[in-house]
């Protein structure tokens, strides 16, 4: 009997999750097609720490990876797809039956505020360090870590701060001024109040300035302007930017380019096709999170081919290692209220491996295959909460 063919578009976390978790799921009663624009597979989170010498960005050879979860790697990326006939085109010309279709193409980082310098991830890492470079010198004195408007992953932006404030302090400079801007009401309030509380106390040791509630506009003439008023003078200013979808011809869409998606990872108002990862409308865009929309697809894909399982829909958790240069600190919090406090913070680990990405098939494969890119740094902070408990919206009214 045929297998049930199934086609992945995207070579990030989301792609690979899936193409994990159906092999591990439907066995042989799949057949996997894996289709990427790029050859290698890059752990991007890591990108911060290079900077500061504490690592370097480790990238994994797509077709091995494949490979070893019996799929079929082609380099090329989907441009188009017919869901009447179950056909999805390449921007090659190439054309892929399948009875599946999971886009996991991921979304494209764009500056999100003008005058300040973008940092996007590894593309960034070598502006970053001129940045220190200047600021361990001496002709950059006062530089501004700016959270703009639609940005919904602040993570980053607090570890590049708290690590900058480090290496300064390793090296006696405090005449240097570090600021951070935020429209959050508190830092990493996406988090719930334990892991706020702990990331306050250390931009506070730290001696970085820090302006909640705040929307960064944009910089000129040395001054950052801010909403609802003011502003901050400042040398230079670092931004994160704001991810924008990117659409597929014949996949549906919002006005800002991403998929929606049903808890199950369906794509709403097509069939057998699913989304998972940045691609998404959910508001959230993080790895771990991305995996887990993986997951809740691949089951339903796999229950789709015969497989004998009960698919489980999309329950986002969010989990976050946040390097900061002092000791690692594990966070928990539950905030679905009706039982009082329950944030909790302990000094051992949350989840294993203790990585940056979090998934339940990619974070033990990474492991086995590339050691230390899973092993967390001296100095962390992880951080864990549900989100569907924290305000955020639920992926069928994202």
């Amino acid at each position: 009997m045929a297998r049930f063919r199934v086609l992945i578009a995207g070579g990030g976390v989301a792609a690979l999750e899936a193409a994990l978790a159906l092999r591990r799921l439907a066995e042989d009663r799949v057949s996997i097609d894996l289709v990427a624009p790029e050859p290698r597979f890059w752990y991007r989170p890591l990108a911060v720490l290079e900077p500061f010498g504490g690592g370097r960005l480790h990238g994994i050879d797509l077709a091995e990876l494949a490979d070893q979860c019996g799929a079929l790697f082609t380099v090329d990326a989907l441009a188009a797809v017919d869901s009447g006939t179950h056909v999805a085109r390449t921007a090659a010309g190439a054309e892929f039956d399948y009875d599946a279709l999971l886009v996991a193409s991921g979304a494209k980082p764009v500056a999100a505020m003008t005058g300040a310098i973008t940092f996007r991830g590894p593309a960034d890492v070598s502006v970053f360090s001129r940045l220190l470079a200047e600021l361990e010198s001496g002709s950059l004195r006062r530089l501004v870590f700016a959270l703009p408007g639609g940005v919904g992953w602040p993570l980053p932006l607090y570890e590049l701060a708290l690590q900058a404030a480090a290496f300064l302090d390793e090296r006696g400079l405090t005449d240097r001024d570090l600021t951070l801007v935020t429209h959050e009401d508190a830092p990493l309030a996406l988090f719930g109040a334990a892991a706020s509380t702990s990331v306050s106390e250390l931009i506070e040791r730290r001696r970085i300035g820090l302006h909640t509630g705040t929307y960064a506009m944009s910089f000129a003439d040395g001054l950052l302007a801010l909403a609802p008023r003011g502003s901050i003078a400042a040398d230079k200013v670092l931004a994160l930017p704001r991810l924008i979808g990117v659409p597929i011809d014949g996949v549906p869409h919002d006005k800002d380019g991403f998929i929606p998606t049903e808890p199950s990872g369906r794509v709403r108002g097509v069939d057998d096709v699913f989304a998972a990862g940045d691609a998404t409308a959910f508001p959230v865009k993080q790895g771990g999170l991305a995996a887990q929309q993986a997951d809740a697809a691949a089951e339903a894909i796999a229950a789709a081919a015969g497989a004998p399982i009960e698919p489980e829909p999309f329950r986002p958790v969010l989990r976050g290692l946040l390097l900061t240069g002092e000791a690692p600190r594990f966070m928990r919090s539950d905030v679905g209220g009706g039982r009082g406090e329950t944030s909790v913070a302990d000094v051992e680990a949350l989840w294993w491996p203790p990585g940056k990405i979090v998934g339940r098939y990619l974070a033990p494969f990474l492991a086995e295959r590339a050691g230390l890119i899973l092993t967390p740094p001296a100095e962390a902070v992880p951080v864990d909460t549900e989100l569907t408990e924290a305000g955020i919206p639920s992926p069928g009214t994202a």
